[in-house]
């Protein structure tokens, strides 16, 4: 009886401290997000989300750093997510040998390389041959910090699936491949795209990477041979200059940044969720 008592006990008490625990992780969220949105609000306005930077004193916004980091989120979404979900299921399906765990050393090593490096990387075999910033090398630089991350998240998805559904599939007559499309990724398909949710909220917040690759441009901007602005990259430069206004237009621009990659996330949960 005592030993049943204290098992109660125990269980109650770990269950309070990871309750404890999880709000003190939501309360801190909280908190960061009050504070963003009222050192933030005071500066938004319609102006200041359509204009391109101006001179301090005559006002400006970030019209063209939301154009640019919404395409080079874009473009590093359509080269990362792909191939970091065919990593993965290539791992979690086939990837029990000597090479599958090289690849799962390379991506966990990836997944820790500072961003900065990345960036040098990107800057050196696309940069300098192509002798100019551009978008492109941005996109690509933000690609690569996506993959190991997207990679390990499906294949750990992907294992999540219970092992009957496959051999139902196979005792039907269905190949493995077809199998593994057909059923495997399709029951994994919500924890997958959570999985590149937070790789594009990963590269959303980047700054280093783009400033050796993209570099930034005071205008707006498509051409993807030619430097683009991005959000992160101004508010890195107006958080260091010295002037009050340009430092409330960075609060702004954080605030547009979170509502962006609380936007992406969103959609992402609430179009899996209607469809599995």
């Amino acid at each position: 009886m005592k030993t049943d008592q204290r098992r109660r006990i125990l269980s109650a008490t770990m269950t309070t401290l990871t309750a404890l625990c999880a709000l003190f992780a939501v309360l801190v969220l909280l908190v960061i997000l009050g504070y963003i949105i009222w050192r933030g609000v005071g500066a938004l306005n319609w102006r200041f989300l359509i204009d391109t930077p101006k001179p301090v004193g005559e006002g400006g916004g970030i019209g063209n750093a939301i154009v640019g980091s919404l395409l080079l989120i874009a473009l590093a979404s359509a080269m990362g997510i792909p191939f970091g979900i065919a990593t993965g299921l290539y791992l979690a399906e086939y990837g029990g040998g000597r090479f599958g765990n090289l690849v799962r050393f390379v991506a966990d090593t990836l997944t820790g390389v500072p961003s900065i490096v990345v960036g040098v990387f990107v800057y050196a075999v696309i940069v300098l041959p192509m002798q100019q910033f551009s978008a492109f090398a941005g996109s690509v630089a933000l690609a690569v910090i996506m993959v190991p991350i997207v990679a390990r998240t499906t294949e750990e998805m992907i294992r999540l699936v219970p092992g009957s559904l496959r051999e139902a599939a196979l005792a039907l007559g269905a190949p493995q491949w077809r199998a593994t499309l057909g059923i495997v990724m399709p029951a994994a398909a919500s924890g997958i795209a959570t999985g590149a949710m937070l790789a594009i909220a990963r590269i959303a917040g980047e700054t280093a990477p783009l400033l050796f690759t993209a570099f930034g441009s005071r205008f707006f901007s498509l051409y993807l041979d030619q430097p683009i602005a991005s959000l992160t990259v101004q508010i890195y430069n107006y958080a260091i200059s010295p002037y009050d206004e340009w430092h409330a237009q960075a609060w702004a621009a954080t605030l547009v940044l979170m509502a962006l990659i609380l936007a992406i996330n969103f959609a992402v949960r609430f179009f899996t969720r209607r469809r599995y």
